[in-house]
């Protein structure tokens, strides 16, 4: 008897959506943010572009999904906490720098970064979803830290987390320099020294 079920078009669409993301991701890897286009995509999806327009309004809602897709959700339970804060601090930005090295992570992210200049919504998208859970993580570890007396009681914890990661990405994004373990560690330890209590 021939199978008269209906083709799962949950299914159908989840495949039409991982091969946009990846189409998405390996060519602004190839040709860059200027010369993506939605016409591109579908066609090294398989898919019409009708298809990813149904989905999305532009090149750059597309590649922001496509690469956040490929972010690890943020863990739950936040930061490592071993009670040595400037080892778990460096633990996880040598982690990090280790990521913005890689260069199939590059490539989106600098995409995005670029785009966002000129694009308002796209910029607090991207912040959304991406830059602030991870300063979260960083405001609650240091918390953690003030309420065990390893960071004085008047700092800003939030302004604290934005010292250890503007740099971080400033120099990643201007490419004013390398993201090496020794500038991650510099780094750390310049900012905890004026964050530890006096005396």
């Amino acid at each position: 008897m021939a199978n008269t079920s209906t083709p799962d078009s949950s299914r159908r669409s989840e495949r039409s959506r991982r091969a946009i993301f990846d189409a998405a991701l390996a060519l602004v890897g190839e040709v860059g943010y200027d010369k993506l286009t939605i016409e591109g995509i579908a066609s090294r999806a398989g898919v019409g572009k009708q298809t990813i327009y149904r989905w999305w309004p532009s090149k750059a809602a597309v590649l922001l999904d496509a690469f956040t897709a490929t972010v690890d959700d943020y863990d739950a339970k936040g930061l490592p906490d071993t009670g040595d804060l400037a080892a778990d601090l460096k633990f996880v930005l040598r982690a990090t720098a280790d990521e913005f090295n890689d260069p199939a992570f590059q490539a989106p992210y600098r995409a995005l970064a670029a785009a966002g200049a000129n694009d308002e919504e796209l910029s607090r998208t991207f912040v959304a979803r991406l830059s602030e859970p991870g300063t979260r993580l960083y405001v609650d570890r240091l918390r953690a830290a003030q309420e065990t007396g390893e960071v004085a009681d008047g700092v800003d914890v939030r302004i604290a987390a934005e010292m250890l990661l503007s740099p971080f990405s400033q120099r990643w994004l201007m490419r004013t320099g390398e993201l090496t373990y020794d500038f991650v560690d510099t780094l750390v330890d310049q900012v905890l020294r004026g964050l530890r209590p006096r005396g």
